[in-house]
């Protein structure tokens, strides 16, 4: 399934939970807060935009924010929170895809540049990235650390979550460095609704390294947007990376 069609009307309606899940303040707050500290004073750019979770409050922030994003109905819920000339979007590929810069900060949130599924693409996201900078400018990334630890000799998938009426597994591919997330939904009446997003996981040393393909040095990496010391059982990071030399912290 291509990406356009993965994000589609059916998946973009169920998307945003308004004051929850993803959307809770205690999620996009600090997210938010961190971005406009790395902004600088200057503009921003969201690969794979959607539906303006993060880049919405941003630009309420005060900070000057484009979008790429490849779905036509992420891009209209979008529209319904804000307009083109607050937010400009370009229609296009986060790995190929141009927005009239320059920018101090692109970044790509919640675990998006896994939606890539060859590791060559994503390398070119992070060239791309690297075209739309100024000298010294961030590029930011939030991504899930693989937790293949959970899966024994033999397993290829894991329950990742559930709850009243919910279950979600991940399907895994060692291999090709692969996984599905398949989302389960049950109705009272006993109807169940499927819905699966492919990936390809990165870990941090080959995120890294993707980087400096680009010309890209590590300037920190967290475990989550307030800070939080980043170790070896941590589920997520957040990475900062810079272009051009700099002192890792």
């Amino acid at each position: 399934m291509r990406q356009d069609e993965l994000w589609g009307e059916d998946t973009t309606q169920r998307y945003d939970t308004p004051g929850t899940g993803m959307f809770a303040p205690d999620v996009v707050e600090p997210a938010v807060h961190r971005l406009a500290e790395l902004a600088d004073g200057g503009r921003a750019l969201e690969f794979a935009i959607g539906t303006g979770r993060i880049a919405v409050p941003l630009a309420r922030h005060g900070v000057p924010v484009t979008g790429i994003e490849l779905s036509q109905p992420m891009i209209a819920q979008l529209r319904s929170k804000t307009d083109e000339a607050t937010i400009p979007v370009v229609v296009g590929d986060m790995a190929t895809a141009s927005a009239p810069g320059p920018f101090h900060l692109v970044y790509l949130v919640f675990n998006t540049i896994s939606n890539l599924l060859t590791q060559p693409e994503q390398v070119e996201c992070f060239r791309n990235a690297a075209r739309h900078l100024i000298p010294g400018g961030r590029f930011v990334i939030e991504l899930h650390v693989p937790d293949l630890r959970k899966l024994p000799p033999g397993q290829h998938a894991v329950v990742f979550t559930s709850g009243p009426g919910y279950l979600g597994v991940d399907t895994y591919d060692p291999l090709h460095q692969h996984l599905t997330s398949h989302h389960f939904h049950y109705t009272e009446d006993g109807q169940a609704r499927l819905a699966r997003s492919p990936h390809r996981y990165i870990w941090p040393a080959e995120l890294d390294l993707m980087g400096q393909l680009a010309g890209f040095e590590l300037e920190s990496r967290h475990a989550d947007w307030k800070g939080g010391e980043f170790t070896a059982e941590s589920g997520s990071h957040v990475s900062v990376y810079r272009l051009g030399p700099v002192t890792a912290t």
